[in-house]
């Protein structure tokens, strides 16, 4: 079925040495792979992007013999439209697929592959600004899309948010990270990425000094590191479903750094993966309850520690509608739960709070 939307990888590499990636992954060549294993699809939404990748991508080191990964090809052609059913039948097989591609239209799309779900979703974009175009997936937020339960935006930098933005994004209480205080402290980051269903790192949240290889590129913003930090974060979320990376103008990549910074980022995705230890929402044991008597609120508060990995919720009254189930213990950290024991709650998780009021 996947085949009617995709063709496979032409890209022809080295023969892959023992021990690489490319040794391990199943890429569709002849065959196409098969997925009744797979738990990662690598996916190229752009042919050009996705093979200078891979070439940077391939000989990496594989430390992941437990975790399967399928390389599925590349769409037929770039359009956002024929990515939607792709990324539907890999989420029903229970696949997390990474896609490459150089269309930020493309989000949208990997959002729109969600439609059919029970229940509703939360979207993540990390980028240097909230983009407002109405093919883009700023028209998911404006005409609030029925099936966006919560957005996130990470690495935003406050020069590029016009006023009103800032105030579209208050007044629907959405996750907002900005650049200075993700990069000062870049664990306060992965509670949002663990919030989310799906993440879309749009390049431009690079600086340009580290990746020139997008359009308009900008003086300030993430390193690779920081990059593939964040990546690992996200790939260790229970939650998270799928992963998009997009942006990407090998045109502008001359000497393919910008493919080496990406190749790694995914790379770093893939450990995060392998490292899920499926703790909530996969499975609520294995959670310590604590209560905290809040005077800022009406009632106790909540948290909710994993004995497995450690990580915090705090939990939300509960839910009248059955599709807001999933989402009532919002993802935070052991500062939250010490803040709120002095009466004192960060903005994030008052704004949570008050979603379900």
């Amino acid at each position: 079925m996947l085949q009617n939307w995709l063709k496979p990888v032409q890209l022809q590499v080295p023969e892959p040495q023992n021990g690489t990636l490319g040794e391990h992954i199943d890429t569709w060549r002849n065959d196409f792979p098969n997925l009744k294993k797979a738990k990662i699809a690598l996916l190229g939404a752009d042919e050009k992007a996705a093979d200078r990748i891979r070439a940077a991508l391939y000989p990496l080191s594989n430390t992941f013999k437990k975790t399967a990964i399928a390389d599925i090809g590349n769409l037929r052609k770039p359009d956002p439209e024929l990515l939607i059913p792709v990324i539907y039948e890999l989420l029903s097989g229970k696949i997390v697929p990474v896609i490459i591609g150089a269309d930020e239209r493309l989000i949208k799309a990997q959002f729109l592959a969600y439609q059919n779900a029970k229940a509703l979703v939360n979207l993540a974009v990390i980028d240097e600004k909230l983009r407002q175009n109405e093919s883009d997936y700023s028209a998911l937020l404006q005409a609030r899309h029925p099936l966006l339960f919560q957005f996130g935006l990470v690495g935003c930098q406050s020069h590029f948010m016009l006023p009103e933005q800032q105030r579209f994004l208050e007044k629907n209480h959405f996750d907002v990270v900005r650049l200075g205080k993700s990069r000062a402290a870049i664990e306060e980051t992965e509670p949002v990425l663990r919030d989310a269903d799906l993440l879309a790192f749009h390049l431009s949240a690079l600086k340009q000094s580290d990746a020139a290889a997008v359009d308009s590129p900008s003086p300030a913003g993430f390193s690779w590191e920081e990059a593939c930090q964040l990546s690992r974060y996200a790939g260790m979320s229970d939650k998270l479903s799928s992963f998009g990376i997009y942006g990407y103008q090998p045109k502008r990549d001359r000497e393919a750094i910008s493919a080496q910074g990406i190749a790694q980022m995914i790379w770093y995705f893939i450990e995060g993966v392998q490292q899920r230890v499926h703790d909530y929402p996969a499975s609520s044991s294995g959670l310590t309850e604590y209560i905290v008597d809040f005077r800022g609120v009406q009632y106790q508060l909540t948290f909710w520690r994993s004995t497995k990995s450690g990580r915090w919720w705090m939990q939300v009254p509960d839910a009248k509608n059955k599709k807001h189930e999933r989402h009532r213990l919002v993802p935070c950290s052991l500062q939250d739960y010490q803040a709120a024991c002095r009466d004192e709650l960060p903005e994030r998780l008052l704004q949570a709070l008050q979603r379900f009021s």
